[in-house]
């Protein structure tokens, strides 16, 4: 059987997963969440709240990436700046879609991964993580 702690509000914490998703604004609750980082709290919730802090950050990072240099690239070339707008349009699209399809499975209860992004979010955990430690 679970030990349930029954001070602890479950519907609170599950509905501030959603703000770590919402497209773009969510990047920033889910950075701050990353940086307060707490080693004493091993809660599941707390696990489970870095894991979608480390998705959200990662995704909105590639995203940010991606439609800077789209955009970049745009600007620079004339022969290939309607093409590239075009892909700035779908990736901008996909990362919001992408965004949605992970509300829709937090709010089935199902786990939250994306193919090649949850591997890539563990990975810079891990070497952020090292990183800290050494300093």
């Amino acid at each position: 059987m679970k030990n349930v702690d029954p001070t602890e509000n479950y519907d609170l914490n599950h509905l501030q997963l959603f703000f770590y998703l919402i497209p773009v604004l969510g990047f920033f609750p889910s950075l701050w969440t990353l940086y307060q980082r707490d080693k004493s709290a091993n809660s599941s919730f707390k696990t489970e709240q870095l894991k979608v802090s480390r998705l959200s950050v990662t995704l909105a990072s590639s995203w940010l990436i991606g439609y800077l240099l789209l955009g970049t690239g745009a600007e620079a070339s004339e022969y290939l700046s309607l093409r590239l707008l075009i892909l700035n349009t779908f990736l901008t699209s996909g990362y919001f879609l992408v965004s949605m399809m992970l509300m829709i499975r937090l709010y089935q209860r199902k786990p939250l991964r994306v193919p090649g992004f949850s591997l890539l979010a563990r990975q810079v955990d891990k070497y952020l993580v090292e990183e800290k430690t050494k300093n």
